[in-house]
């Protein structure tokens, strides 16, 4: 049991330090490529002014933008990720956009979320889950249905499985396992682990990038 908390440590470790240095070029990489699987995911979240919007893993802020202007200056986005790379280019993004006021950021493990229980009215999470140990996932999945209000609702946007593998799905796992720290997102079976949390999946979505399949899946309390 130690050695797999050892290495799930190190393992957070490295993937830290890998979006510290990618984080000013994440954008160039992979932002457009990104950006209708997550338009997809923040369609179906719907976040609406007065809310309060909590997302996972914001990355640049993208997605962050976007939701604090969907709230309003009523509401409130918070984010929460791994990276501090990420997060300076996030905070510079929400200060050229004006949105600094509606918007609370901040570094840490999204495994210890630093807020009260029912918190939130919608939660946002999109090429994250995935990033985490498989020993992880349940842990995250309910710290984040703690924070969530009874009648709220989280958006999830995952790489997935398909019950055949296609050549490009092989060819991107044999990428995966030869160089895990630079292709470090791997397909899980989003929809079962959302639903072993105790989650109500209400409306499940999947689309292809590249030829991988992504779950993109709306899910409440």
């Amino acid at each position: 049991m130690k050695n797999s908390v050892d290495n799930d440590i190190k393992k957070k470790e490295t993937t830290k330090a890998y979006y510290d240095h990618l984080s000013r070029w994440y954008d160039l990489l992979t932002g457009q490529a990104e950006k209708k699987c997550k338009g997809l995911g923040m369609e179906l979240l719907n976040a609406q002014p007065g809310e309060t919007v909590l997302e996972i893993g914001f990355g640049t802020g993208q997605c962050v933008q976007d939701l604090a202007k969907s709230v309003g200056s009523n509401g409130k986005v918070y984010g929460i990720d791994l990276s501090s790379g990420m997060l300076q280019v996030a905070q510079s993004r929400m200060c050229q956009a004006g949105l600094t006021d509606r918007i609370e950021l901040r570094q840490g493990d999204a495994l210890q979320l630093p807020y009260d229980n029912e918190f939130f009215d919608a939660l946002f999470m999109s090429f994250t889950l995935e990033l985490f140990a498989i020993s992880e996932i349940p842990i995250l999945l309910k710290t984040c249905k703690r924070v969530l209000s009874s009648q709220g609702r989280i958006c999830i946007v995952s790489m997935g499985k398909k019950d055949k593998e296609g050549f490009m799905i092989k060819l991107y796992q044999w990428a995966h396992q030869k160089w895990p720290t630079y292709i470090d997102c791997r397909p899980i079976d989003a929809l079962s682990e959302i639903e072993q949390a105790g989650f109500h999946v209400e409306q499940p979505v999947q689309l292809s990038l590249f030829g991988l399949p992504v779950d993109i899946i709306l899910a409440r309390p």
